[in-house]
């Protein structure tokens, strides 16, 4: 195996990447030499709470998902604010954050903790080679402003900015407590939301993935908590749906609206926040394709298929339907009362248990049968032939 296979396989952590991280880790521990005032924890807390709404409101609800418009100067000094957190370009954390979406909790994704593990999703996906590029094909709609391609080519300048400014305002406890221990409690709380909000909370809507609602992360993160709600209406630029659903940094985008700084604020339809919507043909193939997977196990299906084939003379009938087709097979396999095959009303109790309500249970539970029914005709058939 070549060497490049070899990293694909492993995924292997670049080494020299976590360095800074560490150190800024590290970097905490000079308080005992620094001193810790309460103007200094001040600041800290002041500087968490303001690069906490440039993560939230810039990085996430604007930058990734485009949730609200600004003006191009307005766009460039949150996308600075953004960067002032040093979680590298939004490009880069836009086009993570959209990727994430598209695949959010299958292997594909680039921070499950299904697949990989509660640290690789906190924070170990963030070092490793496959994540190291920005996919600028992702963004178009970003690429197209050059200031944004320079902070991106310059992506910890702000915060570096911003750690001078600390200290020479505030001398070293301004570095040390000011800014860097406000840095690494809102690194670890931004990634609790990659970590953290896809294993504890409760699940209000069916997304097809393991996003959670968290109240007090959405403390923690100014509004981002309502993770759950935000994957199942990702254009809204509130994520706390319902009006004790704590979400300040929509607050403070509505506040901004009446200045008009931004515009546009994306809101959920009634039906969504209801939870009346139904589902698109897309998410409940991918939800009937878990709950089948949860049902059965296919390799066990596939050996039971061939057992019965092969030692059960009186399916003469479904023999006849595989004789004559696969369409027919699939047909007939449905009308049996196979032990092998869950019935709907099994698979309906089944998927109550995994799911929150949903208008297309039905649905789901139809299509997670069909699929199942599918995969043991193509046994039989495949037998036969």
């Amino acid at each position: 195996m070549n060497s490049s296979s070899s990293a694909a396989e492993h995924d292997d952590v670049i080494h020299p990447k976590p360095i800074p991280f560490v150190l800024a880790h590290l970097a905490c521990l000079a308080a005992i030499w620094t001193g810790v005032s309460w103007q200094m924890v001040a600041l800290a807390l002041f500087l968490y709470v303001a690069r906490m709404f440039g993560v939230t409101a810039g990085y996430h609800r604007y930058f990734s998902h485009r949730t609200f418009k600004m003006g191009r100067v307005a766009q460039f000094l949150m996308a600075f604010l953004a960067q002032s957190s040093a979680q590298r370009g939004i490009l880069w954390w836009a086009a993570k954050h959209r990727h994430h979406h598209r695949h959010s909790d299958t292997p594909e994704d680039v921070h499950s903790p299904r697949h990989r593990g509660f640290w690789y999703a906190h924070v170990g996906w963030i070092f490793t080679a496959e994540n190291e590029q920005t996919d600028y094909d992702s963004v178009p709609d970003l690429t197209k402003y050059p200031e944004l391609i320079w902070l991106e080519k310059h992506e910890y300048w702000p915060a570096i900015i911003l750690a001078t400014g600390c200290w020479l305002l505030a001398g070293w406890s301004g570095l040390v407590v000011g800014f860097f221990w406000s840095t690494v409690l809102l690194y670890h709380c931004t990634f609790f939301i990659n970590s953290l909000a896809h294993v504890h909370g409760n699940v209000r809507y069916v997304t097809g993935d393991d996003s959670r609602n968290n109240w007090w992360l959405a403390v923690l993160t100014l509004g981002e908590g309502w993770h759950n709600n935000h994957h199942a209406y990702q254009r809204s630029t509130r994520q706390g749906f319902r009006w004790y659903e704590f979400d300040p940094t929509f607050y403070a985008l509505k506040f901004l609206s009446w200045l008009k700084v931004t515009s546009d604020l994306g809101a959920p339809p009634k039906e969504v926040v209801l939870n009346e919507r139904p589902l698109g043909r897309a998410m409940i193939e991918k939800v009937a394709r878990q709950l089948a997977a949860s049902a059965v196990s296919f390799e066990e299906l596939s050996a039971q298929a061939q057992a019965m084939w092969a030692h059960n003379p009186r399916l003469e009938e479904l023999r006849a339907a595989v004789a004559s087709g696969r369409r027919r097979a699939e047909e007939a396999i449905a009308e049996l009362h196979l032990p092998i095959l869950p019935t709907k009303a099994e698979l309906r109790v089944r998927a109550e248990k995994m799911y929150a309500r949903t208008p297309s249970m039905d649905e789901i539970v139809a299509r997670a049968r069909e699929l199942i029914v599918q995969h043991l005709s193509g046994e039989l058939f495949s037998a036969r032939a």
